[in-house]
């Protein structure tokens, strides 16, 4: 492993030709997959990493790039050339949809398929566009991130599962959120929810795959037929659950779908 491998504590596991590569989302870091990986250990080789400034990242690494998509686009390409890798199938969650996106924009011969899990192009509410988010929800987002993380945390969890708070998948994704490093995860948050890729659709010559909950508590249903109207060779689906992590919530369905569009090439 070179100097990328250890700066963005990649793990490579299982063995096969086909590389899926998976992609953690805001807050969050590689143990998300945990539920997933064991279900394709065995016929294709994994790819597993942190983002700079998350999870066993090195924070020292961390830089004014990360305040853009591009810090975060420029990690996974660094990853992909370190290992040599080709033909790659992303799988992304919620903002690593759209970094996988731009980084097949950028490199699509790197690329074989983006599978995007909870993907939204833009967050925020604009006018016949409805993402979710009016400026002051943000706001008020990243003000109670920088003055009670821990609450943050303890809100954002059930909420984004969709969960009682009680539950042990909502304490675990808890301990997560609370784990990363308060300021960088903030500027994470203000990168995601600022994030507009609207214009950019377009551009994707990579065949994607478009997986969304039936009710997400953070991205609205008709987003997913926005972004399926305006990104070409895309599919389209509706995964009849709760939340916006259903690689954690329900690992069945989301394992079961990834193999189908893994396996359709």
């Amino acid at each position: 492993m070179g100097v990328i491998c250890s700066r963005n504590n990649v793990k490579v596991l299982g063995q096969g030709n086909q590389t899926l590569m998976f992609a953690h989302g805001f807050g969050c870091e590689q143990t998300m997959w945990q539920y997933i990986t064991p279900a394709f250990e065995s016929t294709y080789k994994m790819v597993l990493f942190d983002y700079v400034g998350a999870g066993q990242s090195d924070l020292n690494a961390y830089n004014a790039t990360y305040r853009s998509a591009d810090g975060y686009v420029q990690d996974v390409l660094n990853i992909i050339d370190e290992l040599a890798l080709k033909d790659v199938i992303f799988v992304g969650h919620s903002v690593s949809s759209m970094i996988g996106m731009l980084a097949a924009i950028e490199r699509p011969e790197a690329f074989k398929k983006v599978i995007m899990i909870g993907p939204s192009p833009c967050y925020l509410n604009d006018g016949d566009y409805q993402g979710g988010f009016d400026e002051e929800d943000i706001q008020e987002l990243l003000q109670t991130m920088e003055m009670n993380f821990t609450g943050w945390a303890s809100y954002m969890a059930p909420f984004a599962l969709s969960q009682d708070p009680e539950s042990s998948t909502v304490q675990s994704l808890e301990n997560v959120f609370v784990s990363q490093n308060p300021r960088i995860a903030r500027e994470f948050a203000d990168m995601t929810f600022h994030l507009d890729c609207r214009n950019r659709l377009a551009e994707m010559t990579v065949p994607s795959v478009i997986l969304q909950c039936a009710e997400d508590s953070i991205v609205p249903g008709h987003v997913g037929h926005y972004l399926h109207e305006h990104l070409p060779h895309s599919s389209f689906e509706v995964l009849d659950v709760k939340g916006h992590y259903p690689h954690i919530s329900h690992p069945e369905v989301t394992i079961e779908r990834l193999k189908h569009y893994v396996k359709e090439g």
